[in-house]
């Protein structure tokens, strides 16, 4: 099973670097994960918002293969538990899919063009996070759905 996530933006924190290369760390027991950061396109004009994601569109989905499973992170996305979450992974993984894709689109959200070929359009929280965070939580949960999924222990 290889994961990839397609993020615009890069994390530059330090702190949140560092968490996002422990939980890769981690995950590489369960998993190839693979992130792909693409550079967002600054909006200077607000009318020009749908034009900047159709160009972000065109990166995002040349990076995706036909037979991937999508997971797009949306506001209006599906909401799950953390048990839930392992559950839905699990069934994704055992239908013999070879690689889960998310995608965490920019400050402006995703285009329509790649919400629609999205398998499951997913939302972390009803609250907003800034992109970075959005990663880290991400892949945290990735992980604590491996351990889920193989039984083994990791804190609550």
């Amino acid at each position: 099973m290889k994961i990839k996530i397609i993020a615009l933006g890069k994390v530059k924190e330090k702190y949140l670097k560092d968490g996002v290369e422990e939980y890769l760390k981690r995950l590489r027991p369960y998993t190839t994960l693979e992130i792909i950061e693409l550079m967002p396109i600054e909006i200077k004009d607000e009318n020009l918002t749908e034009k900047v994601l159709e160009t972000e569109a065109e990166k995002i989905l040349s990076n995706i293969k036909p037979s991937s499973f999508v997971i797009t992170l949306e506001i209006g996305g599906k909401q799950f538990d953390s048990v839930d979450f392992a559950h839905e992974m699990e069934q994704i993984i055992n239908s013999g899919i070879s690689e889960i894709v998310f995608v965490i689109g920019s400050s402006c959200g995703l285009s329509k063009k790649v919400s629609d070929i999205a398998n499951l359009k997913l939302s972390l929280s009803k609250m907003t996070f800034i992109h970075q965070f959005t990663r880290l939580i991400l892949l945290e949960q990735i992980y604590r759905a491996f351990k889920i999924m193989k039984n083994e222990t990791y804190h609550k």
